[in-house]
């Protein structure tokens, strides 16, 4: 059958409507934290060293959840508010993943194939390693390109010293109701500002999603077991879906080897179409090709990796009672 009009305007509205939510969330923290957090309090409480410094952005997922639509908007504030590159690009890679509603709707996705524990522990562990390791590598790019890999929005403003003989003045407490605008206004700016490069990447992914099935793509990992994985991935790209969701979709792939289904669940809440138009307004291109190359990468690396784990210890990485064939 032919693809129509309805299939895209169906794709395009179920992906633009499953992140707004998100977007709309994360707008609202972000104008919080824009008004309340005292510029550098992150910093300060972070350890001096940047593995460990990066080890907990990591983690920042568990206390603050957030899919990877609004967590855009998120680090993009807390960027202004002086927490470190590093920090932050762990935090946006692995927050998505590695929070409590998504480790709970992954093990829900997989209780009935008897591999709920193992799905979540493999994507949870991959997603940390991954999100650190990439951390690492743009902390050496920060140290050679400073604030010139991100955009004017969202670099943080220069640090202003007091002259040692003048005293700092403090700045004056707002009213409430004054406050609550300066809340509503960055929200709605940052709002607006994300929004339309989530509309763009939604028409991508409704474009691909029509031209590229499910189905098809069962197909190629079923009769080409070697590019399971790399197909997994593309689809991860192209059908952005929702890190809360995701999971239910790649547990309907029964006859797919564990290893694609970790590719398709660590790689999709990282980088999709939709992620790639969103880091233009806080990325320059330098860094958003470091950060696509580099989670790349590892997916597939660690994902044959793992592959050949499983086939040298004998595991077969299928639902219990699926086959290959």
């Amino acid at each position: 059958m032919q693809p129509s009009i309805y299939d895209f305007l169906f794709n395009f509205s179920s992906v633009l409507w499953e992140a707004m939510p998100f977007v709309v969330l994360g707008a609202l923290v972000a104008g919080v934290l824009e008004e309340f957090l005292p510029q550098e309090f992150l910093t300060r409480l972070l350890p001096k060293s940047v593995l460990p410094a990066v080890m907990i952005g990591a983690v920042l997922g568990l206390l603050f959840p957030m899919c990877e639509c609004g967590i855009v908007v998120v680090m993009r504030r807390l960027l202004r508010k002086g927490l470190p590159l590093s920090c932050c690009i762990a935090y946006m890679l692995a927050g998505p993943i590695i929070n409590g509603v998504v480790i709970f709707s992954t093990w829900i996705a997989f209780r009935d194939h008897k591999i709920g524990p193992e799905m979540v522990g493999l994507r949870v562990g991959l997603a940390f390693v991954i999100a650190c390791a990439t951390g690492l590598i743009v902390h050496l790019q920060y140290k050679k390109y400073g604030n010139a890999l991100l955009t004017p929005l969202t670099a943080p403003p220069p640090v202003q010293v007091d002259d040692a003989n003048e005293p700092r003045i403090e700045r004056p407490r707002q009213p409430f109701m004054q406050r609550l605008g300066n809340i509503s206004s960055t929200a709605l700016h940052d709002f607006v500002d994300i929004m339309v490069f989530l509309i763009l990447g939604s028409v991508l992914a409704a474009l691909a999603r029509v031209y590229i099935t499910e189905q098809q793509i069962e197909v190629i990992s079923r009769d080409q077991p070697f590019l399971a994985i790399p197909a997994m991935m593309f689809l991860a790209v192209v059908m952005c879906l929702c890190s809360e969701a995701d999971a239910f979709v790649a547990a309907s792939f029964t006859k797919m080897h564990v290893s694609a289904k970790i590719a398709f669940l660590v790689l999709g809440p990282m980088l999709d179409l939709k992620l790639i138009l969103m880091y233009t307004r806080v990325f320059r291109l330098r860094l958003i090709v470091t950060i696509a190359t580099s989670v790349v990468i590892q997916v597939l690396v660690l994902c044959v990796a793992l592959h050949l784990i499983y086939q040298a210890s004998g595991w077969t990485g299928l639902p219990a009672g699926a086959t290959l064939k």
